[in-house]
């Protein structure tokens, strides 16, 4: 079934994890969807707030204006105003560190403080129909379980995302910054067109989410 609410279009569809969730087609960050192939930049949600563009068990932004200061910096305040939580990568000693597996880039926004349950709509633009792998940018204190629905519906079901903890780390806090990229051998059918990517949180959390790479096969 199809609403109308303003600009916003409505889709009621059910599936095994979105569980006939009522899905909304909102408005793309910065005016622009981001596309398939390509990166999905997990800070790039889109607009709309809690309900419509994320669900956060929170009102807070961990990250921005928390514990990155309000000072006018870009990165330290983006979307701070938001619940979901977004973060920064750091030198050393926070985010460049021997226990990473993947070097992360630097000043690389990411959504991170994930609980069970939580969610994140990206507006996209699929390019080319066909068969897609998948790449995960990622830090896990715990192994955790994530999912991608397309339009609502499952894509590709719950993914088990590999703790990145290290019995060798000396700074406790500093587990929840391992970052790895995660790469499932399943492929995922997409057809062209504009569609609804939803990210899930669904087991454990405490990841953080830099990007997810689509690449055509």
């Amino acid at each position: 079934m199809l609403l109308i609410r303003g600009l916003i279009l409505t889709l009621v569809v059910c599936s095994g994890i979105s569980s006939c969730a009522q899905v909304y087609f909102g408005k793309p960050w910065n005016k622009k969807r981001q596309t398939i192939p390509g990166k999905i930049e997990c800070e790039f949600y889109d607009l709309g707030g809690e309900g419509i563009a994320y669900y956060d068990k929170d009102s807070i932004n961990n990250g921005s204006g928390k514990l990155n200061p309000k000072n006018g910096d870009f990165l330290n305040e983006f979307r701070m105003s938001e619940g979901v939580d977004i973060s920064f990568t750091k030198p050393a000693p926070i985010d460049i560190h021997p226990f990473n597996q993947v070097a992360p880039v630097l000043d690389q926004l990411y959504v991170g403080w994930t609980e069970p349950g939580e969610w994140i709509n990206y507006s996209i633009d699929v390019r080319h129909s066909g068969n897609y792998t998948i790449s995960l940018m990622y830090t896990a204190s715990g192994a955790g379980g994530v999912a991608l629905l397309l339009d609502g519906n499952d894509l590709i079901g719950e993914l088990v995302i590999p703790s990145t903890r290290s019995d060798h780390e000396t700074v406790a806090w500093r587990q929840w910054h391992h970052w790895n990229i995660f790469r499932p051998t399943a492929y995922l059918k997409i057809e062209k067109g504009r569609h609804l990517l939803t990210l899930k949180t669904t087991a454990h959390g405490n990841m953080n989410y830099d990007y997810i790479l689509f690449e055509l096969k």
